[in-house]
């Protein structure tokens, strides 16, 4: 009874672990391909909407988009990317910026170094928070249970 305690926490702290590193990640991929410099003309040849949610808790749409472009050295890349506008459409040409030895991250959003920090910093907070969480109440139970085993000796 008493590892349940100990393994639902320590699951919980692995996922925000994961989720941390995740979204540092992706970040610096994205933060790469602004500064690379690089950019091309890409088309975008698909876009869909994918939701999560529902029953009990609120609905959440992320607009994806599929887009493929031309490199300078003529490779072409397809590459998808979720959360852009709803205003890009099958069909329309948007800027992708690229670096140059992985142009399949590339990315069409528009530079916003303060925005993406900002979101990062928000995300790491939270998951901050969780693994703190997750912590504090391993530390907690096992001083509980230390505590319940000084009572129950003769």
């Amino acid at each position: 009874m008493e590892a349940f305690f100990y393994i639902v926490p320590s699951l919980m702290l692995a996922v925000a672990l994961l989720g941390a590193t995740a979204v540092v990640h992706r970040a610096r991929q994205v933060d790469r391909a602004w500064t690379s410099g690089l950019t091309a003309e890409a088309r975008c040849l698909r876009t869909y909407a994918t939701t999560s949610g529902g029953g009990d808790s609120m609905v959440h749409t992320t607009l994806h988009h599929v887009y493929e472009f031309m490199t300078r050295e003529g490779r072409v890349v397809r590459f998808e990317e979720g959360g852009g506008p709803g205003t890009i459409l099958e069909g329309d040409i948007v800027t992708v910026r690229y670096a140059a030895d992985r142009p399949d991250r590339a990315t069409a959003k528009t530079p916003a170094r303060g925005r993406l920090a900002a979101g990062t910093g928000c995300l790491l907070a939270f998951l901050g928070v969780m693994a703190a969480f997750c912590i504090a109440f391993m530390i907690g139970v096992h001083e509980a249970f230390d505590l319940a085993g000084d009572f129950l000796q003769p």
